[in-house]
C-alpha cells in the first residue's frame, strides 16, 4: 500500500511541476475544492454520515442493517468517524438490553457537504472535459 501511495504522490508532483514549468494555470472549471475528505470517502463511512444526514438519529442495529454489514466492521468505521468529531455515539439500556445510537455532529455535516461540493465539482469537471 505504502508502494502505490508512494507512486501516486510522485506522479502528483510530477504533474505540478510541468505545471510550474508551462505557467499554466488551471481554469475556472479546472479549478476543484481541497482534498478530498478519504475519511469520508471510504463506502461504509460515508454510508453512515448519509444515513445520519436524513435522519436525526439511528441505533447500531438499524445502520448495520442499513449498510448491510457486520458488527465489527461498522463498530471499527463508527469509531474513526467519531475520533473525528463527525459523529457522537450515545449508549444506554433499554430495559436489560444495551442500546447505541449514533447522531451527526455540525462538524460531521460540513465535512460531508464538503466532500459533496468537491463530488460535484468533479463530476462538472468531468462532463466539460
Amino acid at each position: 500500500m505504502a508502494k502505490s501511495s508512494t507512486a501516486r504522490d510522485e506522479r502528483f508532483q510530477r504533474a505540478k511541476d510541468r505545471e510550474a514549468i508551462s505557467g499554466s494555470t488551471p481554469t475556472q472549471s479546472e479549478a476543484l475544492p481541497a482534498d478530498l475528505d478519504r475519511l469520508i470517502h471510504e463506502r461504509v463511512r460515508l454510508g453512515i454520515v448519509s444515513a445520519l444526514a436524513v435522519n436525526r438519529e439511528l441505533t447500531f442495529n438499524e445502520l448495520k442493517a442499513m449498510l448491510k454489514t457486520t458488527d465489527g466492521n461498522l463498530s471499527v468505521h463508527a469509531r474513526k468517524l467519531e475520533e473525528a468529531n463527525y459523529i457522537v455515539c450515545t449508549k444506554s439500556f433499554a430495559g436489560r438490553l444495551p442500546k447505541t445510537e449514533y447522531r451527526l455532529t455540525v462538524a460531521g455535516r460540513r465535512a460531508l457537504e464538503r466532500y459533496l461540493n468537491h463530488m460535484e465539482a468533479l463530476i462538472r469537471a468531468t462532463r466539460e472535459g
